[in-house]
Formats: structure tokens, sequence, C-alpha cells
């Protein structure tokens, strides 16, 4: 049996989201854009995701635009608030995902300018930098609301409350936030928020992008009229009900709870070690571990080798043998960072799992448990 400590990667389906995924395939295949029975019976479905989602956020349902997932949400905001005259200028964080920072990039080469805010070492970025940062023509600004290697919480509502006052278009990337803190866009102050359902035991290949109303956002994806003409495309009804079903159960807070004392209790167990964030508000079930004269690739082949899944950080820059850079955003060190590696949760972990991967950290690199 294995164990699975990659869950800011991507997570293992619910039993419940899984039997509403079967079902949609089976029996709903109507095209929700047509009049007749099937695709009403199709429109109801997506409809009703949509109202699952937004509530998720405490949004209103016409707020949500369904997407094929965050990267795709965080392109859209970006490229969708940026005008494509004039010379705008763009603030984002040292710690963003990929998918916010290669936009970035694309951006500053149409003639765009950016001003990228460091965190400090416990992971957080902070607010009155970004606010410090913003300019006369500043007319976006994009932050992620839990960072994905180190599961730390960002002080997005006092960036937003500063971006609504100014007129700033103000984007939050909540990939790895949602399902797992309590999220209110109305409270973070929020133009536009990502979220993606493979991260919250639903499937791969779907996200929603929430708009607040009233917002101009130039549409990403054109040719029909679906998501209120905001991202054409036939709806992916099996997909979008099973995301439905997720964000009720993500709702749910004695999970977060739950995973949050194994999680604690897996860092209580280290010994000699640092956890990144430690001091600061994390998502629940996330510890980022730098072990000391450790080799965070080995550490996580050697755990595979015993059957357990974990990470040296982000999924979407596997396969890189440079550091995080993330954590050389913090000031980790390069040998820190590359003795960093991340072990993320679920309300399918069990502890009895937690304690096994204590066992085989201490089998890989003895003097790292306490005893």
């Amino acid at each position: 049996m294995r164990i699975y400590a990659d869950n800011n990667a991507t997570t293992p389906m619910h039993p419940n989201v899984l039997a509403t995924l079967q079902e949609m395939l089976r029996d709903v295949f109507g095209n929700a854009s047509s009049i007749h029975k099937e695709g009403q019976t199709a429109r109801r479905v997506i409809e009703e995701a949509r109202e699952s989602v937004a509530g998720l956020l405490g949004a209103t349902p016409r707020e949500i635009v369904f997407t094929s997932g965050g990267t795709e949400s965080n392109n859209a905001a970006l490229y969708g608030a940026i005008p494509a005259e004039g010379r705008h200028h763009i603030v984002t964080t040292g710690i963003e995902h990929p998918s916010i920072l290669e936009v970035v990039r694309d951006l500053v080469a149409r003639g765009c300018q950016v001003t990228i805010v460091p965190p400090n070492r416990d992971g957080v970025v902070p607010a009155k930098a970004v606010i410090d940062a913003i300019r006369n023509n500043t007319t976006v600004v994009a932050m992620m609301l839990a960072n994905n290697e180190t599961g730390v919480v960002q002080p997005v509502a006092s960036v937003g409350n500063t971006c609504a006052d100014r007129g700033i278009h103000f984007h939050v990337d909540a990939v790895q936030a949602a399902g797992k803190i309590d999220i209110d866009v109305n409270a973070l102050y929020a133009d536009t928020l990502a979220i993606s359902a493979h991260k919250m035991h639903a499937p791969k290949g779907i996200g929603a992008l929430y708009v607040r109303g009233r917002t101009k956002l130039h549409p990403h994806l054109v040719g029909g009229a679906q998501e209120r003409r905001r991202r054409a495309g036939t709806e992916n009804v099996p997909l979008a009900a099973a995301f439905g079903v997720a964000a009720q159960l993500a709702a749910d807070p004695e999970p977060r709870r739950a995973v949050a004392a194994l999680r604690d209790a897996f860092e209580r167990s280290l010994t000699d070690v640092t956890i990144n964030g430690a001091g600061v508000p994390r998502v629940p079930n996330t510890s980022s571990v730098t072990f000391r004269n450790g080799d965070a690739e080995a550490i996580v082949i050697a755990l595979d080798l015993h059957g357990i899944a974990a990470s040296t950080g982000s999924a979407c820059s596997s396969g890189r043998v440079e550091p995080s850079r993330v954590l050389l955003a913090m000031g980790l060190t390069r040998p820190e960072a590359k003795a960093t590696v991340r072990f993320s949760f679920s309300r399918f972990t069990t502890a009895e799992e937690v304690a096994r991967v204590g066992e085989v950290l201490q089998e890989v690199l003895p003097g790292c448990l306490r005893l």
C-alpha cells in the first residue's frame, strides 16, 4: 500500500465525486446550449455546479466562469484585465505560480512594466511592500492567497482593500487555498480569483475564474456565447458536475481540522530540521521541511522506493535540477533549498500513514526523528 503525501500537486478523487462523474458521463450527454430536453438537462447540471462553486467562494453564480483549470484562470484574468493599448504597470510577487509569472513576462515583452515584490524569510510577502510598489499607471496587482510550496497564507485582503480604493484590478490565485481555508471574495476585495478542481479531490481539466460583477474583462476565448460570452466553448458537463460536488465537500471545516492535527503532529516528530513558514499562518495540510545536510532529490527518491510520494516543490517545475526559486526568494541558501522536501496531506491521510512517513525518514536520515 502506497502513501500519498503530495496533495498540493494533485489529489485523489473523492468517491462521491467519482460517482457523480461516472453518472454524468453515462447519462447526461447533451450540449448545454441546446434548447431540447437533453440540452436543458445539461444546462441544469452546469448551473447547479456553478452555484456550488460560488458558495465555496462567497460569490454569486453569475460571477463564476468555468475554465480548464488554474493555469487558464490565471491567464484569462491577467490577459483579460490588461488593455491592448497604453503603458501599463503590473505588481506581483516573487512566489507566484508560473501561470502568473510567465504571463507577466509575456506582457513585459509587449511593453508593460512590472514590479516583483519579494517575500520575507518566513514566506510572507508584506502587504505594505506590495502597496508601496503601486504606481499611478498600475493596472493590475496579482497575488496568490497561499503558496503551493510552503503553504504560507499571504496578506491578500490588505492589498485588495487598497486596490479597491484606487480602482486597480486585483487578481488572486487561490488554487492552493480553495478547500483548505475559508475564502470570501468580498472580504479579499478580489476582482478576479482562480481555483482548480483537481486540488480538492475532483478531476483534472476543470477550474473556475471568479469575475466580480461589472468587472471589465476581455474574453480570452471567443467563438460562442457560453459562460455569458466570457469563455467560449462547449461546457464540460461531467467535469463541472464533479467540481460542484467537490466544492460542497470542501466547504466542510472538519476535514481541515483533522489534517491540520496530522500535519502538526508530523512536524513535532521531526528534529534537526527547519519548517519553512512555521511561525506564520499556513494552509493546514502543507509542511515544507529543510533537512540539515540533506539532499531533497535523494530523499524523495528514497521515500518513493519505500512506497511514499512526496515532492521537492511545485509539480509544474518538476524535472528541473535547480533549487526552488520560491525558497531562494525567501532567503534560503542554494544548499538549504536543495535540502527541502514538501509534504502535503489530505482528508484521506491517516495517522498511521504519517507515522510511517516519519519512520522511513528516520531510516533515510538517521537522527531526524524525535525518539
